[in-house]
């Protein structure tokens, strides 16, 4: 699970990463086409409560791999600027599962912007472009070459050319409008035969504002300026000062409290982004517990029980015979596993039992 941090020049997306992965990678334009990787675990306060319950040797949370990379180049006439970037940074961006689009929406003489005011908008529309021109330099290379050969070949090749130069057709003619691939209705073979070109647009994006510590009071206001206009699918937009959660994961939790309460905040909005970070990803977590460990496990929605089985490993699938589950809401009430089963709260489910966000799950399985 990778979320590419995209932003342009001074937007503070390092400066984001930094404050997401309690890390130290160098801002300000000094990382220069520096590629930074960071693992993040989802916060999630219900492995607490079970541990209190289970009393495991350890804790293991689910978690999310960020990159933060470089702005591309703005393109120009027949040079696309993320062709530009190295070839390790463009391979990040197109393998991402999501993208986390920062956009400045802060003011600090300090820090000029290169375009010489603040407009988030704005800039949030010029990457959008780069994206977008990205996108439609991969379709129509495709197209091209689908109607110069893709009429050879046996009939099945033929007719799977046909249904691909069809799709493609149809997203060209969405970019050129200026569309994310996102906005299109597509169904789940040509979500499969679209895959391997791993298409910019095509990926469900966080926008986050990053706003500057005067404006913290109003993010949500500024949120909703930003979202009532920015109507695509698979789309999320939320607001964080970056700086100031920096400066906050770096004192005590007693001195964090404090400066929180100075500025008038309430809750740090590190934790929410990392939580919408894992939203847009369409994932849910099942828990498991026991003496050896606490555990989230990530899952896309909608997985069934030997999905989840697979995901703990591959010989549970296989020799998948039944899921011991119950809600955490539940388990959590009745305060063990025995209880649980005692009021009926504990239920056996198949292969095709849908599992849910929180479902405690205890895989049995033939060896």
């Amino acid at each position: 699970m990778q979320i590419a941090i995209v932003g342009l020049a001074a937007a503070g997306k390092t400066t984001v990463f930094n404050t997401l992965t309690r890390g130290h990678a160098e801002t300000g334009g000094f990382g220069g086409m520096q590629l930074n990787v960071g693992v993040v675990k989802v916060p999630d306060g219900r492995l607490d409560r079970l541990a209190l319950i289970f009393k495991p040797r350890k804790i293991i949370h689910a978690d999310v791999t960020y990159a933060d990379l470089p702005a591309p180049p703005a393109s120009s006439e027949g040079r696309v600027g993320t062709e530009e970037l190295p070839a390790e940074h463009l391979a990040r961006l197109r393998d991402a599962d999501a993208l986390l689009h920062v956009v400045r929406a802060f003011d600090d003489p300090s820090v000029p912007h290169p375009e010489g005011s603040v407009d988030p908008w704005r800039d949030l529309e010029r990457l959008d472009l780069e994206f977008i021109l990205a996108d439609l330099t991969v379709t129509e290379r495709r197209l091209e070459r689908l109607r110069a050969t893709g009429r050879h070949g046996t009939p099945a090749e033929r007719e799977s050319n046909e249904r691909e130069e069809a799709i493609l057709a149809r997203l060209h003619a969405g970019l050129v409008k200026g569309a994310p691939i996102r906005d299109v209705e597509l169904d789940v073979d040509e979500e499969k035969a679209l895959r391997g070109f791993r298409f910019l647009t095509q990926k469900p994006v966080l926008v986050l504002l990053n706003v500057g510590e005067g404006d913290i009071a109003r993010e949500a206001e500024i949120v909703a300026g930003i979202a009532g206009r920015y109507e695509h699918r698979g789309v999320m937009v939320d607001a964080l000062s970056a700086r100031i959660e920096m400066e906050l994961g770096e004192l005590e939790p007693d001195e964090a409290l404090a400066f929180m309460e100075e500025l008038g905040i309430h809750e740090s909005s590190l934790d929410r982004v990392i939580a919408l970070s894992y939203r847009l990803l369409g994932l849910v977590s099942f828990l498991t517990a026991g003496p050896d460990e606490v555990r989230a496990w990530p899952i896309a929605a909608g997985s069934t029980a030997v999905d989840a089985a697979g995901a703990i490993h591959t010989d549970l699938a296989r020799g998948f015979i039944r899921a011991e589950t119950v809600a955490y809401e539940d388990l959590v009430e009745l305060g063990s596993m025995a209880e649980a089963r005692k009021h009926g709260r504990l239920r056996s489910e198949g292969k095709t039992y849908l599992v849910r966000d929180g479902d405690v799950v205890e895989i049995l399985f033939s060896k």
